[in-house]
């Protein structure tokens, strides 16, 4: 078997205000935008009855993310209490090569970070941040 990650998918509540954060803040590029109507097969292959939904495909560094906004059925949101601790894909890490200036940059826009950037373990800095839907995001950045 030859396996390899072909995306990883996230669930958001608002698709524009998502591309807003990971477009044209984040400077993930736009490969494609879908419609998936309830006529479609989602629903099918989710095992979502008539499910609907826009969906974004991006790509950063020879990675994609999808953005998925579903319009039916409407999606819950991530509870208030929910930690890095708790089971399930936690958070999307992000390498940069300025941590100080990006946390700046983000900060500036008004992203919410848990802590600024920090030492993790020699040669690592990092910081976990919140998108536009409480879900975290880490900035990375390694020596060498």
């Amino acid at each position: 078997m030859s396996l390899t990650i072909h995306h990883v998918a996230l669930s958001v509540s608002s698709l524009d205000r998502s591309l807003a954060f990971y477009h044209d803040l984040l400077g993930f590029e736009v490969v494609r935008l879908i419609d998936c109507p309830t006529e479609g097969r989602l629903g099918d292959v989710a095992a979502l009855p008539r499910a609907s939904a826009r969906l974004a495909h991006l790509a950063l560094g020879g990675q994609m993310l999808e953005l998925l906004e579903f319009t039916h059925p409407e999606g819950r949101a991530i509870p208030p209490d929910f930690t890095l601790a708790d089971v399930g894909f936690s958070h999307i890490c992000l390498a940069t090569d300025d941590i100080e200036g990006d946390y700046r940059r983000l900060r500036e826009a008004g992203v919410r970070f848990y802590t600024p950037p920090m030492e993790y373990r020699p040669g690592v800095r990092m910081a976990y941040f919140y998108g536009p839907d409480a879900e975290t995001c880490e900035l990375r950045q390694s020596a060498g």
